[in-house]
């Protein structure tokens, strides 16, 4: 019930047209027993010797039956075509949603790889279910019950065969698909896993080299692919043998059908009709009406591994959602920076952790060094300044305002943000310090001491960096992250150990580029073990006891 409540989410959005496209579909294959009377009247009019009559006019039914078969296809192309649309709407739609929700959050639950599988690979197994299943479903629901009426309406005989061996293929398909939904589960779970892995071991790719341990990790990543594989082919197998069970019942079936119209035609069976023989039309009749009753149940059953897939990235997905790692505050959108005095104070504020946090207040133009142990709540702190935390209890106010999830963009807006790690966008080194904002990148470098960096680069500011700085030391993606922070003159400055696991020159580096922030009037806020800095500071506030 879990699995079909959030496969109903998903497409809650475009359920009306869905439905619109199941009707469509259903009306198209209700084409089919029109065009076999057609073909059965002709026939059974050349066999009967009433070709000459008027409601038996072979050019007539031919043309019938040609136009009938030409709106047919429109039918089910325009219904494909639909389906197709609906299913990249779709698709697009939680993509967008799974990127959106993943770069607000303020932590993630779960590994790059995995997200990374769920939102460009996983995703597309619900186009074979949207496009697939729900069609079948909604003609399964109809198109055999006409079919059965009519035979029925003809003979009881031919209605009992029908009636007897449909059936059969939904409940063969249940009993198989229950171990094809297990399957499709651990499969695109072990995909997610497989990912993660190898994102895992390309970050750490240079110390794999540096440690000579590629032999293993070569060899752990191909045991991990052969269980992919294995898993992967225990699916192929269940479909296989799903396929070679419906063929089975819907040609045992049809046989038994063209057994009872060939024998009632011969005469050699008295029974199985309403008191009158099977004429040579209606016998016709139903052999082309047999092949589709099972048609809709074969297609059913045949998409109902995609609906097993489907549940699979349903269910995932739906955990995804449920991790915890609430959004950061604010739409993250670009506008007008808060107004107001660039100052900052703390008031009985206690983190989402339980971290309870001294009250402060930090004037406009001020400079002052956070120092405590480590997990005080320096960083906490900080998050909590720059607008990527919220307190649970007690608040913030920035330029005399209480800081909302509605002030958040704005007063971001006014910030200068560097991290304790440094993190780019797989990008320009440009454009992972402007960040697509206008401003004098020139002067940023000169004042973070980076432009020595840049210049040693290939392509100077043209290098791509990946997410870890890929051609960067630590000290000089330290560096660039100062030069991202002081880009564009903000006029309040965060920083988290701008100093830490840095050599003294650079250090010194860094150091030197913040305070000269601090001297054109900036409000500079640093969390810092650096007592040598914290001391250039205006004061110093301890958290958790002292440093």
């Amino acid at each position: 019930m879990a699995r079909t409540q959030n496969l109903d989410r998903l497409i809650a959005p475009v359920r009306a047209p869905m439905r619109r496209l199941a009707a469509l579909s259903v009306v198209g294959n209700l084409i089919w027993p029109v065009q076999a009377a057609l073909v059965a009247g002709a026939i059974g009019a050349a066999v009967s010797g009433a070709v000459g009559s008027t409601l038996a006019d072979p050019a007539a039914m031919v043309a019938g039956y040609v136009v009938l078969g030409l709106v047919r296809a429109w039918i089910g192309l325009r219904a494909d075509r639909q389906a197709q649309g609906l299913a990249e709407t779709v698709i697009a739609d939680l993509r967008a949603g799974i990127v959106d929700q993943e770069a607000r959050r303020r932590q993630h639950g779960t590994g790059a790889g995995a997200v990374a599988a769920l939102a460009a690979e996983k995703l597309e197994a619900l186009t074979p279910w949207l496009v697939r299943y729900a069609p079948a479903r909604a003609r399964v629901m109809v198109v055999p019950l006409v079919i059965l009426v009519l035979a029925f309406w003809f003979s009881w005989a031919a209605g009992l065969i029908l009636l007897i061996s449909g059936p059969l293929i939904p409940v063969f398909t249940a009993l198989v698909g229950l171990a094809a939904k297990e399957a499709s589960a651990r499969q695109m779970a072990e995909i997610g896993s497989l990912n993660d892995l190898l994102v895992d071991r390309l970050g750490a790719l240079l110390d794999i080299r540096l440690l000579g341990a590629s032999h293993a990790v070569e060899a752990g990543f191909a045991a991990q692919a052969g269980d992919l594989r294995t898993r992967t082919m225990a699916v192929l197998r269940l479909a296989f043998l799903s396929s070679t069970v419906l063929e089975l019942f819907a040609a045992i079936g049809v046989a038994m059908m063209a057994v009872f119209v060939g024998f009632s035609l011969l005469g050699e069976l008295s029974f199985g009709t309403w008191g009158v023989p099977l004429s040579p039309a209606a016998g016709i009749f139903l052999l082309l009406l047999a092949p589709d009753f099972y048609q809709p149940l074969r297609d059913l059953a045949a998409a109902w591994h995609d609906k097993a897939a489907a549940e699979a990235v349903a269910d995932e997905l739906a955990d995804w959602r449920d991790l915890d790692g609430a959004a950061l505050p604010g739409q993250g959108a670009r506008v007008s920076p808060l107004g107001g005095p660039a100052t900052i104070a703390l008031t009985g504020c206690v983190t989402g952790h339980g971290l309870r946090l001294p009250d402060m207040a930090i004037g406009a133009g001020e400079a002052v060094a956070l120092v405590g142990p480590s997990g005080a709540g320096k960083t906490s702190a900080l998050r909590l300044m720059a607008a990527l935390d919220l307190p649970a209890k007690g608040r913030v106010r920035v330029g005399g305002q209480d800081l909302t999830p509605d002030l958040a963009d704005a007063w971001r807006a006014r910030i200068g943000w560097m991290p304790q790690r440094a993190q780019f966008l797989n990008t320009s080194l440009r454009g992972n310090v402007t960040l697509g904002r206008a401003g004098d990148i020139g002067a940023a470098l000169r004042a973070a001491a980076a432009q020595a960096v840049v210049d040693r680069l290939p392509r100077g500011l043209g290098t791509i960096l990946g997410e870890t700085g890929g051609g960067l030391s630590g000290g000089e993606a330290r560096r660039m992250t100062l030069a991202r922070a002081l880009f564009g003159a903000p006029d309040v400055i965060l920083a988290d150990e701008p100093t830490a696991d840095l050599d003294a020159q650079t250090a010194a580096a860094v150091a030197e580029g913040l305070l000269a922030a601090r001297a054109r009037g900036v409000t500079l806020v640093i969390a810092t073990h650096d007592m040598d800095l914290a001391q250039r500071m205006d004061r110093i506030i301890r958290i958790g006891g002292g440093a």
